[in-house]
């Protein structure tokens, strides 16, 4: 049996600090974007204050995210919209959520393979993210990928959504503008598209206006927004827009009625009461993250407390309480 040799040794490039990559980032520089998103999704304690120091760069960019039930064509529409806002100059940043492998915990969809045409533009720069569990239709470390574009000039930036259901909209609490898109012919119009969803929405998108049963859909949810479905607290109107994104068709009315809603945003002031929202679940979900983390390392004790559980020695919440070293009444109240 022949065994090929390498002429030469295989150098692997030495891991860079991630902190130095950070002027490269701002900068713009798609390697190193690319890096460090990668040690945020692998959640490298490494990176963890050069991902703070980008957060004070941030805050410039308009995130929009796009979601809706699976199937109904997000990633064509993503597509898309990458060509319209790329034709006026605009650096797209999209974070697209697929499923996780249950073998490797990877992305399975593959977005990336159907948006390859369209961010081949250097003004496009398209990321896959596994859930690997995170419930919600994001992935953990979704906003700090959003951070790293803001922070090199993309913007808009797209996050797409893992298909959800009516009451995993996570999304609202990641973006400033939301796309909820719905395909027609899906049964019970009604049913096919929950309140939990309608009521997220500052743009509604019905896919594949092409189809004749897509009329329906549109006026399905045109009736609905009469009802008062909208979000409470803003005086914006969602539009409900039929569009063709295999086709073009209306992609152009889209992409305007995106840029109109951020401008609303800014000139009615509801842009700092949503950037509110946004930081507060951010920061109780770094807490449950840190609270969880610190629970694995400490898995011997939190056996012995499930155990006094199951021999009914202590109620749970006595044991929740313990392991986050609340030992007086003040505290677990």
């Amino acid at each position: 049996m022949t065994v090929f040799t390498p002429s030469r040794p295989v150098r692997r490039a030495a891991y860079r600090p991630s902190i130095e990559l950070v002027p490269e980032i701002l900068a713009g520089n798609v390697a190193a974007i690319a890096r460090m998103i990668t040690r945020a999704e692998a959640g490298y304690p490494e990176a963890a204050p050069a991902l703070a120091e980008i957060y004070g760069h941030t805050g410039k960019a308009h995130v929009v995210g796009i979601t809706g039930v699976p199937g109904a064509g997000k990633s064509t529409l993503v597509s898309s919209l990458i060509r319209a806002f790329a034709s006026e100059g605009h650096k797209i940043g999209v974070v697209a959520v697929d499923p996780s492998s249950p073998f490797s915990g990877g992305a399975i969809l593959g977005d990336r393979v159907r948006m390859s045409e369209a961010a081949s533009s250097s003004q496009a720069f398209v990321r896959s993210m596994a859930t690997r569990g995170h419930l919600g239709g994001l992935a953990r470390s979704t906003l700090q990928a959003v951070d790293v574009l803001d922070a090199a000039g993309y913007s808009p930036i797209i996050i797409e959504t893992v298909g959800v259901g009516q009451d995993e909209v996570e999304v609202v609490t990641a973006a400033h503008s939301i796309v909820v898109l719905s395909a027609p012919g899906l049964g019970d119009d009604i049913q096919a598209i929950k309140a939990g969803i309608l009521e997220i929405a500052d743009i509604h998108v019905v896919s594949k206006a092409d189809k004749p049963e897509a009329a329906a859909t549109v006026s399905a949810l045109r009736g609905m927004m009469t009802l008062g479905t909208e979000r409470t607290g803003s005086k914006w109107t969602p539009p409900v827009l039929p569009v063709s994104a295999v086709s073009g068709e209306r992609i152009g009315e889209l992409k305007d009625a995106i840029s109109r809603h951020w401008s609303h945003l800014h000139d009615s002031g509801e842009l700092a009461e949503r950037q509110r929202g946004i930081c507060r679940t951010r920061i109780l979900g770094a807490a449950k993250y840190l609270f969880q983390r610190k629970f694995d390392e400490r898995a011997g004790e939190v056996g012995e407390h499930i155990q006094a559980v199951v021999n009914r020695d202590m109620d749970p919440g006595g044991a929740a309480r313990l392991l986050l070293g609340w030992t007086n009444e003040a505290q677990a109240t």
